[in-house]
């Protein structure tokens, strides 16, 4: 958790662009908290009017862009004092999206006079994956530091978080079935708690003369395999769940055969990164170098599986 200077970006413009998704959703509290005028800019703003209630009259706006179209860039970073990239995805054309997209949204903001740029990235970026998600990431850091000087890269790990859809989709998969597959069951993860690392995107914008021209990589502070995640709900639940360890050679069969259909468990570009794993590289600052210190899932895990249980807060210790 970080202590920092709440009004450390008081008064000043931050744009947010790709600011509607999860992650955008949760740094733009922490950026309000801080003192932030925000705009709030994606292809679907009216998906963080949510936030309009938590800031003050005027402290922030919404806008449409699109990456893809360059001059929807001009009109949301006009005035801006400081600019965060969240737009990523995993289907579609990454290219324009988060590999070559990246660089001409740091070049927009060089152009409209920005002086903090913080790019987010992810752990596992590798210009030289030959998953198109690990590729277009690693060309978007590039992109991003060939056209702002001084911008800062952030590589979170899996972030979790009340509202994810990452440990709220296993959460509700077992709260339903009593048996369930497990793929890549060793593949190891660090997961991060979502205001933890909006918190330290905080920190870097907030003091670009320090931070700026840096990457830094937020993992938690745990490491843990896929299948103790999966126990982990289990037991936070007060469930008795089967987990089937499915084989690597399985998993991907599955993930390559089914993968391209809609609701698909996972998919072969999914699996590829799953199997790499999802950690820090230890090369690089992080929280520590933040004057932080993350805090563990299992802060929340049983508070948030509430909710799942049985009967909920009224259930046996242990249930089915």
């Amino acid at each position: 958790m970080a202590i920092s200077d709440s009004a450390s970006l008081s008064g000043k413009v931050v744009t947010l662009i790709g600011g509607s998704g999860f992650f955008g959703r949760h740094l733009a509290q922490e950026l309000l908290s801080r003192g932030a005028r925000l705009r709030v800019a994606s292809r679907n703003p009216e998906r963080a009017y949510s936030l309009k209630p938590l800031g003050n009259l005027g402290q922030i706006a919404f806008a449409r862009c699109d990456v893809t179209r360059p001059e929807t860039l001009r009109p949301i970073l006009a005035g801006a004092d400081a600019a965060v990239n969240l737009v990523g995805a995993f289907d579609g054309d990454l290219d324009a999206l988060q590999g070559e997209g990246a660089g001409k949204v740091a070049q927009a903001a060089v152009d409209a006079g920005v002086s903090a740029f913080v790019h987010v990235s992810a752990i596992g970026a590798d210009a030289a994956s030959h998953v198109d998600y690990a590729r277009t990431k690693a060309e978007g850091e590039e992109a991003v530091s060939a056209a702002f000087k001084g911008a800062s890269v952030v590589r979170p790990s899996l972030l979790f978080g009340p509202d994810d859809n990452f440990v709220q989709m296993f959460a509700r998969l077992i709260s339903l079935f009593p048996v369930l597959p497990v793929f890549g069951p060793e593949a190891k993860l660090q997961p991060v708690f979502v205001d933890d690392a909006a918190m330290a995107v905080g920190a870097v914008l907030a003091d670009p003369g320090k931070h700026g021209g840096k990457t830094f990589e937020l993992g938690g502070p745990e490491t843990i395999t896929m299948l103790e995640l999966n126990q982990r709900i289990a037991d936070a639940q007060h469930r008795q769940r089967l987990f089937v360890e499915l084989p690597d050679p399985v998993s991907s069969a599955i993930a390559t055969a089914t993968g391209w259909l809609p609701g698909a468990p996972i998919t072969a570009d999914q699996f590829a990164l799953l199997r790499a794993g999802n950690v820090v590289s230890g090369k690089k600052p992080g929280f520590k170098q933040l004057g932080m210190v993350p805090r563990p899932l299992g802060l929340f895990l049983d508070r948030w599986m509430v909710q799942f249980r049985k009967h909920g807060r009224f259930g046996a210790t242990q249930g089915a």
